[in-house]
């Protein structure tokens, strides 16, 4: 147990005394006023006082997709998202891990062109990410899971730490695997 921080007081800390005056802190203290009176200086340039362009946050929607369903779903997120003042989504698809052949007797319909495939070393620049991927006998598909494998070097220097992230999972039965993949 550290010193002060646990269930035994510390005796470093002196003890709290009754009182009826709530105690000061320097969220209560007053805010000192500064004279900033406008400037008539003709020397003042107008790129002071142009508006800068905000940076919106950005979300990453990370999805896998075979049959379009939760590619669907990513869709309706990043118009979710889009919806926030401030925030924009990005959606990105994660790598395809079965051959062309295989997606072909399949008949997986081809991928959105218009989504970029992300790669690991891409998820730093997000503000936040949200992963979505189908379920898969009470498992998340091979694809994601094998981009998840990918991030190892992020997650061992700490990259990702701090950023907020969520998920999204899709199952085609009610039932069907979503409460264990989640």
């Amino acid at each position: 147990m550290g010193k002060g921080g646990g269930c035994v007081p510390s005796k470093k800390r002196l003890p709290l005394v009754a009182s009826d005056d709530p105690p000061q802190t320097a969220r209560d203290a007053p805010i000192p006023v500064e004279d900033k009176s406008p400037t008539t200086d003709a020397s003042a340039s107008v790129e002071d006082t142009a508006p800068q362009p905000v940076q919106k946050f950005k979300i990453f929607i990370v999805f896998y997709s075979m049959y379009g369903h939760v590619e669907g779903l990513a869709k309706r997120m990043k118009k979710g998202v889009d919806g926030i003042e401030g925030v924009e989504g990005v959606l990105f698809r994660v790598q395809e891990t079965l051959p062309e052949e295989v997606l072909e007797q399949m008949k997986v319909p081809p991928k959105d062109e218009d989504i970029p495939v992300i790669s690991a070393q891409e998820l730093p620049m997000a503000d936040g990410i949200l992963f979505g991927f189908p379920t898969r006998y009470g498992c998340m598909a091979a694809q994601m899971k094998a981009f998840f494998d990918s991030t190892g070097h992020l997650w061992k220097e700490q990259k990702l730490a701090g950023k907020p992230a969520g998920f999204f999972v899709s199952t085609g039965t009610q039932g069907g695997g979503q409460e264990t993949t989640a």
